[in-house]
C-alpha cells in the first residue's frame, strides 16, 4: 500500500532566510502518528542495522502508534541519551532511513522526525535506571556530544562523574559550531551534566595563496564566531564577522552548509558554496543542500 511521507515542518523560506529561527519545527503529534503508520515493522529490520547505535526503531515506531509516547522514549534511551539532537542532525538519509524498505520503492519513513519527535518531549520519560554507585571516580574533558555521552552512560552505570571544559559553556560543538536555525541552544542546555573529548574545533586548511588574509575566515571560527559570541548582534556583542556581499565557502559538508546559510543570514547578498564534485555527492544532508538554495544559497 502507497502512503506518502509525512512533509516535514518547515518555515517559509523567505522568512527564515532573514533571521535565526529553527528551520524545522517538528511534527506535530498528528504528524507523527501519521508516519508512524507507515512503518511496515519488517521481520528484518535494516533500518536498526543502519543505525550507529542499534536503536529498536521498529519498536519505538510502534509505540508512538500506540501513542505510548514515554515508552517510546524510554526505547530510545535505553541505546540514546541525544534523541532530540540525533534526530535534528544525524545523516538519516545514509543511516537508518538510508536501510528503510519503503525507500526502495518510494519514500523511506520519516525516522530523524519521529525520534525528535519524542526527544522534544523528554518529560514524558521515565527515570533512567541507575546502578549502584561503584567508588570510583571519571574526569571526562570536554563537553561535547561524545562528551555528554560518555559521562551519561558512566553515570548510569554507578561511576561518579566530572566533565571538564574548556569553554564557558558546556556543549561543544553542538553549541560553536551549529547555528541556531538547525539546533537551537535550548535543546543543548536541557543537559545538568557534562567527559575530556578532544572535539571537532580543528580546521583543515586548503593550502592556498591567501586563506590567511584578513576577512578569510574558517568555517568553524566563523561558526563559533556567530553561535558562541554572538555576532549575529553586532555591534550589541563586541565581535565581528567582517565580510562583504559576496561570501564563498569551500566544502560541500554539512558545516560549509551551516556556514554559507549564516552568511546569507548576515546579509551577504551572494553566498555560495563551491565545491569540486557533483551535488549528489555533497556529504552534508539531503535537507540542507535543498534549504540552502530555499534559503538563497547558490552552487559556484
Amino acid at each position: 500500500m502507497k502512503s506518502p511521507r509525512t512533509p516535514d515542518n518547515e518555515e517559509p523560506a523567505a522568512e527564515r532566510a532573514c533571521d535565526f529561527r529553527p528551520v524545522d519545527k517538528g511534527f506535530t503529534e498528528e504528524m507523527a502518528l501519521a508516519e508512524a503508520e507507515r512503518c511496515l515493522n519488517c521481520k528484518k529490520p535494516f533500518c536498526v542495522e543502519g543505525c550507529p547505535v542499534n536503536i529498536n526503531i521498529p519498536r519505538f515506531i510502534e509505540q508512538i502508534r500506540e501513542k505510548d509516547f514515554g515508552g517510546a522514549l524510554d526505547t530510545i534511551r535505553e541505546d540514546s541519551m541525544l534523541p532530540a539532537i540525533c534526530g535534528r542532525v544525524c545523516p538519516q538519509e545514509n543511516q537508518c532511513e538510508g536501510k528503510c524498505v519503503r525507500g526502495k520503492k518510494s519514500e523511506p519513513v520519516a525516522i530523524g522526525q519521529l525520534e525528535r519527535f519524542l526527544g522534544d518531549r523528554p518529560e514524558l520519560a521515565s527515570t533512567p535506571k541507575m546502578a549502584p554507585k561503584n567508588g570510583k571516580k571519571v574526569a571526562v574533558v570536554g563537553s561535547g556530544p561524545s562528551g555528554i555521552t560518555c559521562a551519561g552512560e558512566l553515570a548510569r552505570n554507578g561511576f561518579d562523574v566530572t566533565v571538564f571544559e574548556a569553554f564557558f559553556t558546556g556543549g561543544g560543538v553542538l553549541v560553536y559550531g551549529i547555528p541556531e536555525f538547525r539546533l537551537p541552544k535550548a535543546v543543548v542546555k536541557r543537559f545538568d551534566a557534562i567527559y575530556v573529548a578532544t572535539g571537532a574545533g580543528l580546521p583543515k586548511f586548503l593550502n592556498v595563496p591567501g586563506e590567511n588574509l584578513p576577512n578569510v575566515f574558517f568555517a568553524n571560527e566563523y561558526l563559533t564566531r556567530v553561535n558562541l559570541m554572538k555576532a549575529n548582534k553586532f555591534p550589541e556583542y563586541d565581535t565581528p564577522t567582517k565580510h562583504g556581499k559576496n561570501v564563498v565557502v569551500f566544502g560541500g559538508g554539512n558545516v560549509a552548509m551551516d556556514a554559507v546559510r549564516t552568511a546569507k543570514r548576515l546579509g551577504a547578498e551572494h553566498a555560495i558554496i563551491a565545491y569540486r564534485r557533483t551535488e549528489d555527492e555533497m556529504p552534508c544532508r539531503r535537507a540542507e543542500r535543498r534549504q540552502g538554495p530555499e534559503d538563497g544559497t547558490r552552487r559556484a
